[in-house]
């Protein structure tokens, strides 16, 4: 065997630890796990303890982070509910693991017994615990109130399930120069045009990922991204800048599938694959800020706003649904702040 594999704990986190001699080509395969972290303290890669990772690394599962066969019986009914729902693979992937954690907590107790008192007190003697995030409690939180909403016989008024406090965080923003710094940064045609239509088209990294040549048209000046977030269409403005990028990235890469692939044709481009070369980009640019694909489409809509394009236009363009969601973006926006004079100019 070239690899151990143990159940650990890192800071207060259910971990499993993986380690291995140096190795590049194993170190290549851990980093497109998701979430795998390389611990300096402890001298080994560590990945999320999930069902998936112990089967990869043949963990035998620990009885108490099974569910009951009742539970296991209840999951499957509600993968099968959001299969036929057609909910997407990841969303799928997210609530079943949030809801077996829940029914792992209360494996020795009917799913039909279970209370409000109870999500309460897994909240409590869990969630808060073990330090998780609100984020991540909110996401328990869903898929806890989304299962209990699809079946009978239960004691868990879901409408008195209350949600974890939000915290009010403003997106990260670059300046048109950090942006332009960044996309300057690879001579690499591919990398340089994938960085670009993010940014030039405010683009998830998924949405990324899964375009296809023939979602660019180039006739009518769009990009056609489908099945995006929500499960909706929409078209974004196609910059006459990235059309001719993306016609010599064309002529040399010839993509066959999807407009972006892997290393065999056909084949999607890795997420984790554009993020690293997002972090390539960063480094080249000596930008030390901890940006992220998504800073990308924040600074799209905020330079957007800046520029003066109507805030509903810009709803559109980002597929938001409600425009709560794009009016946060006028809190970052720095076109009225350059108007206010400090008191201290004064003094």
């Amino acid at each position: 065997m070239i690899w151990k594999a143990k159940l650990i704990k890192h800071h207060n986190l259910e971990r499993i630890a993986v380690e291995f001699g140096k190795d590049e080509d194993l170190i290549r395969r851990i980093k497109l796990i998701s979430d795998a972290r390389w611990s300096a303290q402890k001298k080994l890669w560590h990945i999320p303890d999930t069902f998936e990772n112990r089967e990869r690394f043949n963990i035998i599962q620990r009885e108490d982070t099974l569910p009951s066969r009742e539970g296991e019986e209840h999951l499957q009914q509600f993968i099968r509910w959001l299969s036929a729902k057609r909910y997407s693979s990841n969303t799928i992937k997210t609530y079943s693991e949030s809801l077996k954690l829940f029914f792992v907590y209360f494996r020795n107790k009917s799913i039909s017994e279970l209370t409000n008192t109870d999500v309460l007190d897994f909240n409590n003697d869990h969630i808060l615990k073990n330090n998780f995030s609100a984020s991540y409690q909110n996401q328990i939180t869903s898929a806890i109130k989304l299962y209990f909403r699809t079946i009978r016989n239960t004691n868990i008024n879901v409408d008195k399930i209350d949600r974890p406090k939000k915290n009010k965080v403003l997106p990260n923003v670059l300046s048109k120069d950090e942006v332009k710094n960044i996309l300057d940064a690879h001579a690499n045609v591919k990398h340089k045009t994938m960085l670009s239509l993010i940014y030039s088209c405010g683009l998830r990294c998924n949405e990324l990922i899964q375009l296809k040549p023939m979602d660019i048209d180039s006739k009518r000046n769009i990009v056609l991204i489908k099945q995006a977030k929500g499960k909706k269409d929409r078209i974004t403005p196609l910059s006459p800048k990235i059309l001719d990028l993306l016609r010599i990235y064309y002529q040399l890469y010839k993509p066959k599938t999807y407009l972006f692939e892997g290393q065999e044709a056909g084949t999607i481009y890795s997420a984790k694959s554009l993020q690293a070369v997002l972090k390539q980009a960063l480094r080249k640019a000596k930008i030390k800020k901890p940006v992220t694909l998504h800073w990308l489409r924040h600074s799209y809509a905020t330079h957007l706003l800046e520029s003066g394009t109507d805030l509903r236009y810009i709803q559109e363009l980002l597929g938001h649904n409600s425009s709560r969601t794009t009016e946060i973006y006028t809190h970052v926006s720095t076109n009225s702040l350059q108007h206010i004079k400090s008191p201290f100019d004064d003094l």
